[in-house]
């Protein structure tokens, strides 16, 4: 179920054709999906009386459904302004710069199919490092995102996927910019939501509650790291 968001080294321009190709044509579909992974997954890493930012937004299908106080989305496409609902505040910019926001801030950064779009570890790196400041203590960082050692082939079927990362590579980057890891999933969702396969929302609230299924199907990896 990979999505496609911000990308450092691509025009914004071609970031929204991109993305209007992959997407536009199952557009609600996506929204409806992320209505259950929000509730059902996500909303538990994020308190409604908090600050969240999402990392290479998008359309908001995340950021829109999610609850919480006050709410950031962080993208290059430009079309992703005239997405966000009321009360997102949008940071059209490069991740591996400095955040507008102060030190200590946010309750949760999310990013979902977005670190594969970097192009090296030393971004990577740099955002991370950007993360750790923004979050007050305790805050988390939940990145859902493609497991290369269970699709090394699919992968690299996208023509805007730079970096390759497993579970393990993401876990030893975050520890090493300063989180403690809390949860960790090699294998959760399935892998893409690009393609045909649209299956039917009863599909996925049944998978979300059968992990005994996620090994078998699962092609993503899920990584919660928490702020000291």
């Amino acid at each position: 179920m990979s999505d496609t968001s911000a990308r450092t080294t691509n025009q914004p321009e071609a970031l929204a054709r991109e993305y209007e190709r992959r997407f536009a044509a199952k557009a609600d579909y996506r929204r409806q999906v992320w209505a259950t992974l929000t509730r059902d997954v996500f909303q538990r890493y994020v308190p409604e009386s908090g600050a969240v930012l999402e990392l290479g937004c998008g359309w908001g299908e995340f950021i829109n459904q999610i609850r919480a106080r006050e709410k950031h989305g962080m993208d290059l496409n430009p079309d992703a302004a005239a997405r966000l609902a009321p009360g997102v505040r949008f940071h059209p910019q490069d991740c591996s710069v400095r955040w507008p926001l102060a030190d200590n801030t946010l309750d949760a950064v999310f990013t979902s199919n977005f670190f594969e779009h970097l192009p090296d570890k030393a971004s990577l790196a740099a955002t991370l490092r950007e993360a750790w400041r923004a979050l007050r203590p305790g805050g988390r960082l939940v990145c859902l995102g493609p497991n290369i050692r269970y699709l090394p082939g699919e992968y690299w079927d996208f023509w805007d996927h730079y970096l390759p990362l497993t579970d393990r590579s993401l876990v030893e980057g975050l520890e090493l910019s300063g989180f403690s890891i809390e949860r960790v999933l090699p294998r959760f969702l399935p892998y893409t939501m690009s393609q045909e396969r649209t299956p039917p929302l009863w599909m996925l609230s049944l998978y979300l509650r059968l992990p005994i299924a996620w090994p078998i199907f699962g092609r993503q990896f899920l990584v919660v790291a928490v702020k000291p």
